[in-house]
């Protein structure tokens, strides 16, 4: 994983997951929850799509088979990570090794784990989308890469400028997260406390 790292940009093999309202608990199905960590959860990363009910692969699914079983990107269909706020469905993606996730939307908490976890969500429009799925189907291991300094994919001969807000591209680049941005500013909270006396302090916590 490249979790909490700097990157500029994400280069990799893409697969064409094109069902649109793939919810949190189709990512990450409610019993690989019972998990007190965040480890172990790549298996149950789109297990129902992947797997069937005696635990083989599903040999027609897109991330069983060469040469995608190697992606690091997926292009999904529209309102991915609906449902409910479970941010292990994140983690988990993070775990399988995927990097970025291009679509026409998400779910806004979705989006919001996703910064926080290094999960890259550019969002395209729908006919950019559509090129992106009939290129990342070609079984040759079509490449793409997303460059978060510029919002721009390239696909072979496609070249798109993609959306993302510049509070969550500025967070993927440099890895960081609320609690990191939060400690970066560590000297002025510290600062600001000390100018409260105790009358004060019962304030701010009432």
């Amino acid at each position: 994983m490249k979790d909490k790292q700097m990157m500029k940009t994400i280069k990799g093999i893409a697969a064409p997951l094109p069902l649109a309202n793939v919810d949190t608990d189709v990512i990450m199905p409610k019993r690989f929850l019972i998990t007190i960590t965040r480890e172990g959860l790549a298996d149950g990363t789109l297990a129902d799509l992947r797997f069937d009910n005696v635990g083989q692969l599903r040999p027609e699914f897109i991330l069983n088979k060469a040469p995608w079983t190697r992606a690091t990107i997926l292009i999904v269909g529209d309102n991915f990570g609906c449902g409910s706020s479970r941010e292990h469905a994140v983690w988990g993606l993070r775990q399988l090794k995927i990097d970025a996730c291009i679509g026409t939307s998400f779910a806004g908490i979705f989006y919001d784990n996703a910064r926080k976890n290094g999960l890259a969500l550019p969002i395209v429009s729908p006919k950019t989308r559509d090129a992106l799925l009939q290129f990342s189907s070609n079984a040759r291991g079509a490449k793409v890469s997303i460059n978060l300094d510029n919002r721009t994919i390239t696909a072979g001969e496609i070249s798109v400028v993609f959306e993302m807000d510049n509070a969550t591209r500025t967070s993927l680049i440099r890895g960081s997260d609320d609690t990191l941005d939060t400690l970066e500013q560590a000297a002025a909270i510290h600062d600001f406390e000390a100018t409260l006396d105790d009358s004060m302090w019962v304030n701010v916590i009432q």
